[in-house]
């Protein structure tokens, strides 16, 4: 008999495929409070013994989410994990990398969403969107005031951070268009990017750029990476995206560097601090866009994410390879003290 660890909700919505499975398995269900239960019962980490965990998309939004990875990591019969996210730089995770006996796979379904999301963010400023939008003011005013649009054809984009997410803006990009440059550590042919550069290259390539996208994970090395340099060498009418994390961009030369005019805008769905204040000054910024770190939040993200976690299940019953495994290492190696 497996038992799985995940919350009511992911139970809720992947039961019917797991019994489709035809496999006996134990149940091991957290309600919202906290509590684990076993068979409707109240039990311990150590009672309930999980030998797989999911952390599904609801869990990183619940309150009970530490108490949550607690419990997984006490279970002394632990051995796999399915996560919903593709980054591992999460707290949550942390705990996690206590156990060094156990796999961990990660999960990419949500590239579809930001890489939509990305797209609607350029075509929506380069048609007179943004943080103050032309079309409905016009509307509103009853006003017939026509504006050339900016076409993504022929424009040049700098994704940094060229991972399943970065290359999803890639392809997107291109059908307009684009020419696009891939930044990653290690270059790789890629057949969706025009040319593929390190991150040593992106002092020359900014000034290039008419769009920059930040698709990066937090490491030492990406901190403050879009700093007033980094600012300074971007061109007056480009864009500047971030649906990495919040810890890239340095808040005050963002603001700086938009009241000189260069970047022209700045699409923000991550921040340092979430929910950001209300009080924070990107708020009411002329020239940024404020989303909830909304981008991977859409129709498709749950539908993608359980067809790989029964895939995996079944692989996991089966003794096959399991898909996007990474080492359970890898959580502390670029870890950001």
């Amino acid at each position: 008999m497996t038992r799985i660890q995940l919350t009511e909700t992911a139970l809720e919505r992947l039961q019917p495929r797991l019994d489709a499975l035809e496999q006996p398995f134990d149940y091991v269900v957290m309600d919202e409070a906290g509590i684990l239960r076993l068979d409707g019962r109240a039990v311990s980490p150590e009672q309930a013994g999980a030998e797989c965990g999911l952390l599904s998309n609801d869990l990183f939004f619940a309150a009970c989410q530490m108490d949550y990875v607690d419990a997984l990591v006490a279970s002394p019969a632990l051995k796999w994990v399915q996560s919903c996210g593709a980054g591992l730089d999460h707290p949550m995770f942390v705990n996690l990398a206590r156990r060094s006996d156990i796999r961990l796979t990660t999960n990419h379904s949500q590239d579809v969403g930001i890489a939509e999301y990305v797209l609607w963010g350029v075509l929506d400023h380069f048609h007179g969107g943004g943080a103050q939008p032309i079309w409905p003011a016009g509307q509103e005013t009853h006003q017939w005031v026509r504006r050339r649009a900016r076409e993504i054809h022929g424009t040049r984009w700098l994704i940094l951070g060229f991972g399943s997410i970065g290359q999803a803006v890639a392809r997107r990009a291109r059908a307009f268009g684009a020419h696009v440059t891939g930044v990653r550590r290690k270059i790789l042919p890629m057949d969706c990017a025009d040319a593929m550069a390190t991150p040593d290259d992106i002092p020359g390539l900014l000034g290039q750029a008419d769009v920059v996208v930040l698709c990066m994970p937090q490491t030492p090395e990406t901190v403050n990476l879009a700093d007033a340099r980094f600012l300074a060498a971007m061109k007056p009418t480009a864009m500047l995206i971030n649906v990495g994390r919040g810890s890239a961009i340095d808040d005050m030369a963002l603001l700086d560097a938009l009241d000189t005019g260069r970047p022209e805008h700045a699409l923000l769905d991550v921040f340092r601090v979430e929910p950001l204040p209300a009080d924070h000054p990107f708020w009411n910024h002329p020239r940024i866009t404020v989303t909830p770190h909304t981008a991977a939040v859409s129709t498709g993200w749950d539908t993608r994410l359980d067809e790989l976690v029964i895939d995996n299940i079944g692989r996991y019953l089966a003794g096959a390879p399991l898909r996007n495994e990474v080492p359970i290492a890898d959580i502390l190696r670029d870890r950001v003290s």
